[in-house]
């Protein structure tokens, strides 16, 4: 009898009243592709942290090639076989692009008594796996001076190096271009004809039709469908994920107002945004799109001289962004919150000011504001008490948008707003960044899908190489040829 590479049965997590996994039953066959799909909150990352050695199941069995097994910690799981790429990547950013890919198995050459890393093997070693996914960057390179979606390319490629069994991927795609995903499951297609077993998790759901042998679909911590390939749609899935078929929201025509954001002096990447304008940023890994939403939130010193609503601005710090009426989403989650505090007081820390009073905080008024904007945004569970890394990506994601919300910032900068998010969550942050400029803001999105900009901006910029090669409105009709083309360069 063939035992699947793993299985989970009966899986059953708690966090306190909280119900993450109920009963779940999951299994992944070598040489198999097994997507999990669901919205946040539904169990995904927790099941995989099971699997991942990160979290211990309260009921149930986990068992590799038909053997129980107890995973104590990551290494164990590790030494099972077990390789995950969760969506928080764990790389060292003082280490080298080589270093980091080598960590933990680190090639040495022995001088008896002594060993010493071989330096020019690890280099090599960097190079050939990089290859695989046609990244070609000095391995000597700094991880910390590196975009996220590169970060993410060596992250994977850490993956790659390890001769692993069972094979984790968390939103592998989230930041990363058309070319780099179809490099990627270039490689994920040899991976599986080689007998590796593939678990992998996205929102993209057009990418989980594509690429998955089986799909399993959680919803409130329970699987309510496994199908076959050939036997499950994108609209199949949505409906399995949320009890309804996807909804269409369409972007209703904003009239520009005045001037809110203006950069001056002679940039080739000079933002102007408008109030009742949704401004959209794309372009090709290293564009520059993540530089220009650092400099307007005051993270390049040398940036410049702004005109916020016709007045002149020096954004030499965040603060002085905040000040001026500009929030910021990043990219990269751990960058917009404070991990270890709770969503209460993550979504308040901006508003510390608003909220108190002769040096005295206003804590029914904070209290008041969190559960508005927890239900406005549906942010789960509904429990402001709790720590901010305890939720899923998607929620952390809603965390960092009411913050500003309830600052009542002017004006928005958001880079890759949706990544990670599901699909209903996705067209209810679509329909808030609407509203927001409805109501007189001005917001610039940066975000590597082309569909999402074209869907949610009234223009859209094309990046390539730190300049503006284009511009296209909503009223003429985004044209994706030309578009393309822009980004180019």
């Amino acid at each position: 009898m063939t035992h699947p590479a793993a299985r989970l049965a009966g899986v059953t997590k708690h966090f306190g009243a909280t119900v993450a996994l109920g009963g779940v039953d999951f299994e992944v066959g070598r040489g198999e592709v097994h997507a999990i799909v669901g919205e946040n909150g539904a169990g995904k990352s927790t099941l995989i942290r099971i699997l991942g050695g990160v979290y211990q199941p309260d009921r149930g069995e986990i068992l590799i090639d038909g053997r129980p097994c107890r995973f104590a910690s990551p290494r164990d799981a590790i030494a099972a076989g077990i390789v995950t790429i969760p969506q928080e990547l764990r790389l060292v950013p003082a280490l080298s692009i080589a270093e980091n890919i080598a960590l933990g198995d680190l090639p040495v050459r022995k001088f008896c008594p002594l060993a010493v890393i071989d330096r020019a093997q690890m280099r090599a070693d960097a190079r050939a796996v990089l290859a695989e996914l046609d990244f070609d960057p000095d391995p000597e390179r700094p991880v910390a001076t590196l975009g996220f979606a590169e970060r993410q390319l060596v992250a994977i490629a850490k993956a790659l190096r390890r001769r692993c069994r069972i094979f984790i991927l968390d939103e592998p795609t989230a930041a990363l271009e058309k070319h780099e995903i179809e490099r990627l499951f270039a490689v994920l297609a040899r991976m599986k004809g080689q007998g590796t077993a593939i678990v992998y998790i996205s929102h993209r759901l057009d990418e989980v039709v594509a690429i998955a042998d089986r799909c399993t679909v959680l919803r409130d911590g329970r699987v309510v469908a496994t199908s076959r390939r050939g036997a499950f749609s994108v609209n199949d899935l949505v409906q399995a994920m949320t009890g309804r078929a996807e909804a269409n929201i369409g972007s209703a025509a904003l009239t520009p107002g005045d001037v809110r954001l203006e950069e001056t002096g002679q940039r080739t990447d000079a933002i102007r945004l408008r109030a009742n304008e949704v401004v959209g940023l794309a372009g090709l890994l290293g564009s520059g799109i993540d530089r220009v939403l650092q400099r307007l939130f005051g993270l390049d010193a040398a940036g410049g001289v702004l005109r916020i609503d016709g007045q002149p601005k020096r954004l030499a710090q965040p603060i002085d962004a905040i000040r001026a009426g500009i929030g910021m989403v990043p990219g990269e989650r751990r960058l917009g919150l404070v991990m270890n505090l709770s969503v209460r007081d993550n979504i308040l820390l901006p508003s510390l000011d608003r909220l108190a009073r002769s040096g005295t905080l206003n804590r029914s008024a904070g209290d008041r504001l969190v559960s508005g904007l927890m239900d406005l945004l549906d942010i789960r569970p509904r429990n402001p008490l709790l720590r901010a890394g305890a939720l899923s990506g998607g929620n952390q994601q809603k965390v960092i948008l009411a913050k500003w919300l309830a600052r009542e910032v002017g004006i928005l900068l958001l880079d890759e707003p949706t990544q990670g998010v599901d699909v209903a969550a996705k067209a209810q942050i679509h329909a808030l960044i609407r509203d927001f400029a409805g109501r007189g803001g001005a917001v610039l999105v940066g975000s590597s899908d082309l569909a999402e900009l074209t869907r949610v901006c009234d223009s859209i910029l094309a990046l390539h190489q730190g300049r503006i090669t284009g511009r296209f409105g909503r009223a003429e009709g985004f044209d994706e040829q030309r578009l393309h083309a822009a980004i180019g360069g």
